[in-house]
């Protein structure tokens, strides 16, 4: 395949069409980064990657066996992971873009909760309390008890004292309101985490992996307060500064940004992922435009043929059409004007002017996996004389 012939005929909706496919990428890996989600993802990618040089080398067997296998794959993959397809679905809500979503609202007492979570970790009472934000985790956890009351400090201690039977669980708090206790979040798969971890941060580091929900786990060993959000955990030291990161989660400030500093901040935010998924989605992209459907329009002289002898051409004198070819671009796109020949029968002129047609059937292509489509124009009219008749000699004495 001639990449560079492809390239050089790349278009503007080819662009965007590359643009939009990796802002797609970058989205989805930020959102499946680190989930068992994520590497299934990888594992399709390395299938596609043999699939595609299966095709490419010709190898019967293997590509049957895998337009087989993604038949059944596809079906598997939306069964096991329901969940995070939902999610990402919510996510491109484009009612979102409007503001008809549903708003967490703040904190009422956000100094007195996080006085409460370090009042925990001082008396050595482990405790797993979940934020929710913009996703709802409702299909993320399971168990509990439904409630309805403040996190006051009153309710949080009597959940999560040692004698009490949901102490083991999480406490979801949505919208200002303990909703539910006694909730059990789904496990991290990730590999390589601190052995000092419990069941409590693997917990929380789970559901962040899944979700925008940020997790406090207070540590009844170490008597220390953490804050998991993004699948990262960070140690909180004080009241005020749990009570900062919370305020700033609930209640951001509003950012008034310049075009020029967006247009940096896109650019500069997480440059090698976005330029890594930018030459991924170009060369995938370069994989497979030679299987596109292309139309190139090229400027073809006009090759006039058996010519009467007592004429000659007046107009034009050079004449060209323009003729539209389509084909796979693999094919199309390495085409040139002087492979292609124009043959115009001019037997039946005569003098004056005269019309003649230009069909596609008159036009030789290079190779029979394009054809021409549209010719340019479709009638060429031409304009003939008598040829000058050379005088006659006379022969000397």
């Amino acid at each position: 395949m001639n990449f560079l012939a492809i390239l050089s005929h790349i278009r503007i909706k080819d662009a965007v069409d590359i643009l939009f496919l990796t802002a797609v990428a970058y989205h989805l890996y930020l959102w499946f980064q680190g989930t068992k989600a994520f590497r299934a993802l990888v594992g399709l990618l390395a299938l596609g990657i043999i699939y595609t040089a299966a095709q490419l080398w010709g190898l019967f067997l293997t590509t049957w066996m895998f337009q087989i296998l993604w038949q059944v794959l596809i079906i598997l993959l939306i069964i096991l992971f329901q969940s995070e397809i939902r999610q990402v679905l919510e996510r491109m809500n484009p009612l979102q873009a409007f503001g008809w979503r549903r708003r967490s609202q703040p904190i009422s007492a956000i100094r007195s909760f996080s006085e409460t979570c370090f009042l925990l970790a001082k008396r050595k009472i482990g405790a797993l309390i979940i934020l929710e934000r913009t996703d709802r985790i409702d299909e993320l956890i399971t168990g509990g008890f439904h409630l309805e009351g403040e996190p006051g400090t009153e309710l949080l201690l009597s959940i999560f004292q040692k004698e009490s039977p949901l102490h083991d669980g999480a406490v979801l708090i949505r919208e200002d309101r303990v909703v539910r206790a006694g909730a059990y979040l789904p496990l991290s798969s990730s590999d390589g985490l601190p052995h000092t971890w419990g069941t409590r941060h693997r917990a929380a580091l789970g559901l962040s992996e899944r979700s925008d929900a940020w997790v406090v786990v207070i540590s009844e060993e170490r008597s220390e307060v953490s804050l998991v959000r993004a699948a990262k955990v960070q140690r909180v030291e004080t009241p005020e500064a749990l009570f900062a990161i919370v305020s700033e989660a609930l209640r951001p400030p509003v950012v008034h940004q310049t075009l020029l500093d967006r247009l940096r901040s896109l650019i500069a935010e997480r440059w090698r992922v976005k330029l890594g998924t930018l030459a991924f989605v170009s060369a995938l992209w370069l994989v497979f435009a030679g299987q596109q459907n292309f139309e190139v329009t090229l400027q073809i002289p006009v090759q006039v043929v058996n010519l009467p002898a007592r004429m000659e051409i007046l107009q034009p004198l050079n004449p060209h059409i323009k003729a539209t070819i389509r084909g796979l671009r693999k094919d199309a796109s390495t085409i040139h004007a002087d492979e292609i020949t124009v043959g115009l029968d001019l037997a039946m002129a005569g003098l004056g002017q005269t019309r003649f047609r230009i069909t596609p059937d008159q036009i030789v292509l290079p190779n029979a996996q394009v054809h021409v489509v549209r010719v340019d124009p479709s009638e060429m009219t031409f304009e003939f004389k008598p040829k000058p008749v050379a005088p006659a000699t006379v022969p000397g004495p």
